[in-house]
């Protein structure tokens, strides 16, 4: 018996060989000529009546035309369930609606031209070999298994970066930087100049809004040799963003590349929970002891704990060119004072460091794709 590709291809074939029209077949089986129409086309399914209606006209069995009609729909719908499939996979690659509501990738519903907007997103012809994020220049670094969202913040971040023209960069550049930095983490206001001071250093700094289920408070990587420092400001606290920042830094001053989650605890502010390795330890005694000379701190702990009045709280601060949050941030970490206390000094500080920074997110557009 012949193979049918679908139940229109055989009625046609049988119409050729009586010489009928669909129009007469129509009339000779008492079905409509839509009905006919739409089988002879392959849109519409042969139901139990109009078998044993074409069964009859044509001299065959009606379950012929039944099992012929089942394949076909059986067929399109294992080709449906393909592309459900490939979907499927493009959504456990990067999460699509995520990225979409927020013009990283543009609209689309096709799964082909999904798939080229990720390809594209990734800078990568295969979505099988999607490139590392970044690379280290002086050293091998393990990063930390990222979640598909968090993988798509970083390579946003990447985006970002690319459009940033810095001064060259060098470590000596980078000392002169830091001494900056260090005066202008005395005063809140003082944070719109970060990013003026990290590109004359030759580092590029960018800040992403955080999509769901990203739990990274910053990055540091490198684009053809020149540094980059992404952060998130997950949690707008001035003791928050002035760690994670000195944290990147620390990464960029070692030659690593890094993406760092939960440095920052929403509720207890430094929280610190990293994998404790040498490059970490590093990084976060670095970013302490550069906003807060240890020993000093130790000294202030000494002399006022366990009570710590606001006024003796600003004095140090003005004692060590460093803004009274900063303090009170450390003081927590060393549960010193609880998670409660003392949170005026805890400034928020986003608004200010976005509005002259290249920033994603929070209402700010950075220009096209």
């Amino acid at each position: 018996m012949k193979k049918w590709n679908s139940p229109g291809e055989m009625l046609r074939h049988f119409l050729d060989l009586k010489g009928w029209t669909r129009e007469e077949l129509s009339t000779i089986t008492g079905k409509s000529r839509n009905t006919i129409l739409a089988i002879a086309s392959d849109r519409s399914g042969i139901t139990p009546d109009v078998a044993v209606a074409l069964s009859a006209a044509f001299g065959n069995e009606p379950q012929e035309w039944l099992k012929v009609d089942a394949e076909y729909r059986l067929l399109k719908v294992k080709q449906n369930g393909n592309e459900v499939e490939k979907r499927a996979r493009l959504f456990e690659i990067a999460p699509i609606r995520d990225i979409q509501r927020r013009g990283w990738i543009n609209e689309t519903t096709n799964v082909d031209g999904l798939e080229s907007e990720l390809k594209r997103f990734f800078g990568t012809d295969s979505l099988d070999n999607i490139p590392d994020l970044s690379v280290a220049p002086r050293r091998t670094i393990k990063l930390p298994t990222l979640n598909p969202a968090e993988r798509a913040w970083c390579f946003r971040a990447r985006h970002l970066a690319n459009n940033i023209m810095v001064s060259e960069f060098s470590e000596k550049k980078l000392d002169a930087a830091e001494r900056k930095l260090k005066r202008l983490a005395a005063y809140r206001k003082e944070t719109r100049h970060i990013a003026k001071t990290l590109s004359d250093a030759g580092i590029r700094f960018v800040v992403i809004e955080p999509i769901p289920t990203v739990k990274i408070d910053g990055a540091a990587f490198w684009i053809n040799k020149e540094p980059v420092i992404a952060l998130s400001l997950r949690y707008d606290r001035i003791d928050a963003f002035w760690f994670t920042l000195m944290h990147e830094i620390a990464h960029i001053r070692n030659g690593d590349a890094s993406v760092d989650p939960d440095l920052i605890d929403g509720i207890k502010g430094i929280a610190v929970t990293l994998e404790d390795d040498e490059n970490e330890q590093f990084a976060n005694e670095y970013a302490t002891n550069s906003l807060v000379p240890q020993d000093e701190i130790q000294s202030f702990i000494r002399r006022v704990g366990p009570f710590y009045a606001k006024e003796r709280i600003v004095q140090f601060a003005h004692k060590v060119k460093i803004h009274p949050g900063i303090i009170v941030g450390q003081l927590q970490h060393r549960n010193e004072i609880g998670y409660s206390a003392l949170r005026e000094f805890l400034v928020k500080v986003r608004d200010i460091v976005i509005s002259t920074t290249l920033t994603d997110g929070w209402n700010q557009i950075p220009g096209t794709l």
